[in-house]
């Protein structure tokens, strides 16, 4: 025991240094978890009010804090005397490994972050995304739901996804229907363009501005082709365009005018013999 109160009489100045680095360390711990929190806090609370995902706030957040609190650790760990140089160095080696083996996971958390944070499609919205078209069901961290017309529930990378071409059907209010539309050579022009602008006259569902287009598109080998160009709502786009082709081909059967189809005219030269 006297020994021990020798040494400590001995060795106040290094024991109070110790006390003070290890108090100076655990008050970097404390205050760095509170910021880390804070921080956290603060962050999730901005990007609700954007409107962000919880899957994607409580992901940020967590590595935000994370972040954070593993800064507090290092300038803890260094104001106690420790090497912080191998730690780290371990560190970005294990992250770089990591980072590594899960390349393409990570990928399709960073391209569901993008997809979350720009909104380029919502649930219930009509996409074309990643090769794939159907109603968004759901937009994951790691993939994006979609149900196909026929009912099928497609689960689609969000790297396949932000990597390609979006094309959302449902965004805008309006939609054009195109169709284009074959008569043949024989037919009246300017009778078929009354005809086909009946049509459209006599469906309600169509709006008036932007108005209607109807002209001469282009001269095939076997049918003059028409355009028809109208513009509706977004939720009649299917409906108007099944039910205009079916009153266009009555329409166009009632007034005798005929829709080809591919032909080829064959034409047989008598060569006079040579005697």
């Amino acid at each position: 025991m006297d020994q021990v109160m020798t040494w400590v009489s001995e060795n106040q100045e290094l024991i109070l240094s110790y006390t003070i680095k290890f108090v100076v360390a655990l008050l970097i711990l404390i205050i760095g978890k509170m910021v880390a929190n804070s921080v956290a806090k603060l962050l999730g609370k901005g990007m609700q009010k954007k409107g962000v995902d919880n899957a994607v706030i409580s992901f940020l957040s967590a590595i935000v804090k994370s972040v954070i609190f593993i800064a507090a650790v290092l300038m803890a760990l260094s104001q106690v005397g420790v090497q912080t140089t191998s730690f780290i160095a371990i560190l970005g080696a294990a992250g770089l490994a990591i980072g590594l083996s899960l390349q393409g996971s990570l990928s399709n958390m960073a391209s569901g972050v993008l997809i979350i944070l720009f909104r380029p499609f919502r649930s219930g919205e009509y996409v074309e995304a990643g090769g794939v078209s159907g109603s968004v069901d759901e937009v994951n961290i790691f993939q994006t739901v979609l149900k196909t017309p026929d009912n099928k529930v497609v689960f689609v990378p969000n790297a396949q996804i932000t990597s390609q071409p979006i094309t959302n059907y449902s965004r805008e209010a309006t939609r054009r229907v195109d169709l284009l539309i074959g008569v043949s050579y024989d037919a009246d022009l300017h009778k078929t363009k009354e005809v086909l602008e009946s049509v459209l006259a006599a469906d309600k569902r169509l709006l008036k501005e932007p108005a209607w287009n109807v002209q001469v598109h282009a001269l095939n080998s076997s049918s003059v082709d028409f355009i028809v160009r109208p513009w509706v709502k977004s939720e009649d786009y299917w409906s108007v365009y099944w039910d205009l082709m079916r009153e266009i081909k009555l329409a166009l059967d009632q007034n005798g005018i005929g829709i080809p189809y591919p032909q080829m005219d064959v034409h047989f030269f008598k060569q006079a013999s040579q005697d």
